[in-house]
């Protein structure tokens, strides 16, 4: 049986898109942050489409990877 991507969340796709900035303006490319992290590329794309959010410990390691505080990771993930 094929595995299934998860359900569109949109904090996920927001997170994701903050992501995708905040690498861009480092001027990352998604191998070197998924380098800089210890991820695979396409578990850092993943993240980026929205698929898949981090673990804690991932996840702070990505925040130091892109220098961004906490609210620009999570800009917009306020939730409803």
């Amino acid at each position: 049986m094929p595995s299934q991507k998860p359900l569109p969340c949109p904090l996920r796709t927001q997170f994701g898109k903050n992501v995708l900035r905040l690498r861009r303006a480092k001027n990352l490319t998604q191998e070197a942050l998924a380098e800089t992290v210890g991820l695979s590329t396409r578990y850092t794309q993943s993240i980026e489409a929205g698929e898949y959010f981090p673990a804690l410990p991932t996840l702070a390691k990505v925040k130091v990877a892109l220098g961004a505080t906490w609210d620009e990771l999570f800009q917009g993930c306020e939730g409803e």
